[in-house]
This record gives C-alpha cells, sequence and structure tokens, in this order.
C-alpha cells in the first residue's frame, strides 16, 4: 500500500541512501559526491524551517521515494516561487509513486500559497522525470545545453514551471507570506 506523508528525522538514513544512489548513478542531481545524512539531515531542517513540504512514499512500510520544495532563488521576492525535486527508489518508476508524490507536493504548495514551481531536470534524457512534469501540467520553457559534466558527458538541464492558484493574476495579499521566509 503506498502511502504519502510528511518526512521524519528518522527517515534520513534512508532518504540519504536512496539520494546517494541518483547522486553515484543517475544525472538527476549534479551533486557528484553523496552527501552524509547530517547534511541531508541540514537540508531537510532548511526546507522545514521555510514552511515548505518535505514529503516521504512508503509502498508496504518502505522509503520508495521522496520529494520536497525550496525557493527558487534565496531572494526574497522569490519568495512566492519554488523548485521542486522528487527521487524515487531504483526500479520503483513508472509505477505511479512520482506522480503521487508530486501531486501532493503541488496540492501542500498551492495550500502555502506559493504562485509558481520550477523544475530544473538534470540531463535532456531523462525522460521520466520530464515526461512527469508535463503529465501535471507543467510547461517546458528553456533548456540549457552541456552546462554540467557527469558521468563522463557533457548534461544539459530541462526547465519546467507550472502556475499555482491565481499565479500572476493578482498581487499577494498585504503582509501574508505563503510560508515563514
Amino acid at each position: 500500500m503506498l502511502l504519502i506523508r510528511p518526512s521524519r528525522d528518522q527517515d534520513m538514513t534512508a532518504i540519504t541512501a536512496l539520494y546517494a544512489h541518483h547522486v553515484l548513478h543517475g544525472t538527476g542531481s549534479f551533486e557528484t559526491e553523496p552527501p552524509g545524512v547530517p547534511e541531508m539531515s541540514a537540508r531537510r531542517a532548511d526546507v522545514l524551517s521555510k514552511g515548505l513540504p518535505y514529503l516521504v512514499a512508503e509502498l508496504d512500510g518502505e522509503l520508495a521515494g521522496f520529494a520536497y520544495g525550496n525557493w527558487f532563488k534565496p531572494r526574497p521576492a522569490y519568495r512566492y516561487s519554488v523548485e521542486d525535486s522528487i527521487y524515487l527508489a531504483p526500479g520503483l518508476q513508472r509505477q505511479g509513486l512520482g506522480r503521487a508524490l508530486l501531486t501532493e507536493l503541488l496540492a501542500r504548495f498551492e495550500a502555502a500559497g506559493i504562485r509558481k514551481v520550477m523544475a530544473i531536470v538534470g540531463d535532456s534524457a531523462n525522460a521520466g522525470s520530464v515526461g512527469l512534469h508535463l503529465a501535471l501540467g507543467f510547461a517546458q520553457v528553456g533548456i540549457i545545453e552541456d552546462c554540467g559534466w557527469k558521468l563522463g558527458a557533457w548534461r544539459d538541464i530541462v526547465i519546467l514551471q507550472k502556475t499555482l492558484g491565481d499565479g500572476s493574476a493578482t498581487p499577494p495579499q498585504p503582509g501574508a507570506t505563503p510560508a515563514a521566509s
């Protein structure tokens, strides 16, 4: 059975191992050395301190993936725009887990007042991630070619975006912030 829930401190060992696999064997992340549990825990704490979601997918009680959002850029004017990140355990792609995680993540972003979500997908050959984002209403807005060197080749990034709620049709409510800033 699939369960999407907020991450917990005790998830960090499994999250770190899952992410390490992607760092070492994939091109979805442009990191080349996997961070350890303390660094991954600090990154999660940073996301949560901003009032942003950090979710996990459990499949039959085992961690099957994680997803979170963080400010697109650190400047205050970007506080209504986030970048999403989503990682699934090896062998669990194309089973609906990514769709379930990203759907819940988007709902939580919108509830928090986020107006724009960006996906910066490592490697234009990453058809699964690009396809997932397109299927959930993201629009591809660009490709930056050959901007990263990983696993013996130059890699592109694909930039996608999705508008939430009123988007840019209305200003934010006076004094409202989408989450803790």
